[in-house]
């Protein structure tokens, strides 16, 4: 079983996360925690597969507590889980090696891809012996493919030449705002060249994850705007909701 901690600053949301948590195989949590005390406090007395992270807790952010896990040895992995949409925060969790990134509200299957992922990538460690010895690069592009397995995100199935990470932050860029964007608009959000991005927002657009649009200016020439193809169903709206049914 994968031991699972629940960190949400809402008691409502905490217990429905964990709710959904304990419907996927293989999964069972362990505790939840409402503060970023409150977790490393438990993180210190127990032993701990996998985090849930809220970015907004009461005490200090959720990438600050992850800071400080690593900081002090803590060898929990992190999903973050959060309402927390912009492109900085999303580069930062990267950095601070959260495996994945789960934006509220979402949807059950949503959670559920992500554990399956996680669920599929201790697999492929456990069957490299977890740590121990040395991985060619078969075996290392095994371990960053592992988290993609499970399917459900915009970086499922990535040609060649492509990045998960990448693709998220383009994802992530989309899905924050409050419409369509130029190409132009994605790259200066994303912080990558403009070539990059439309590379990016031709194969999304062709995998069908996007939209593309024509805004018709004075000259004519249409441009093309890129929005995020969001299912509207099983959406909520408060920055406090988790897991939606």
């Amino acid at each position: 079983m994968i031991d699972v901690l629940v960190v949400d600053d809402d008691f409502r949301v905490a217990e429905i996360n964990a709710a959904y948590v304990a419907k996927v195989p293989g999964f069972r949590v362990i505790s939840r925690a409402h503060t970023a005390a409150q977790a490393l406090a438990f993180l210190e007395r127990e032993r701990v597969d996998l985090v849930l992270l809220d970015h907004y807790l009461p005490d200090e952010t959720g990438l600050s507590l992850v800071r400080r896990l690593r900081q002090h040895g803590h060898p929990a992995d992190v999903i973050m889980v959060t309402a927390a949409r912009d492109v900085a925060t999303v580069q930062a969790a990267m950095r601070y090696g959260a495996l994945q990134y789960l934006v509220k509200p979402f949807s059950f299957a949503g959670l559920r891809s992500k554990l399956e992922s996680y669920a599929a990538l201790r697999r492929t460690l456990e069957g490299m012996g977890s740590g121990r010895g040395e991985a060619g690069q078969e075996q290392v592009d095994q371990i960053f493919g592992a988290l993609r397995t499970a399917g459900g995100g915009p970086a499922t199935g990535l040609p060649k030449g492509h990045s998960a990470p990448t693709a998220d932050v383009i994802r992530h860029v989309l899905t924050a705002a409050d419409g369509p964007l130029s190409a132009h608009e994605v790259a200066a959000r994303a912080g990558l060249s403009r070539s990059t991005a439309q590379r990016y927002l031709k194969y999304l657009e062709g995998a069908g994850r996007i939209r593309l649009s024509l805004k018709y200016g004075d000259t004519g020439r249409p441009e093309h705007r890129y929005a995020w193809a969001r299912a509207s169903a099983h959406q909520g709206t408060r920055r406090g909701e988790g897991a939606v049914p």
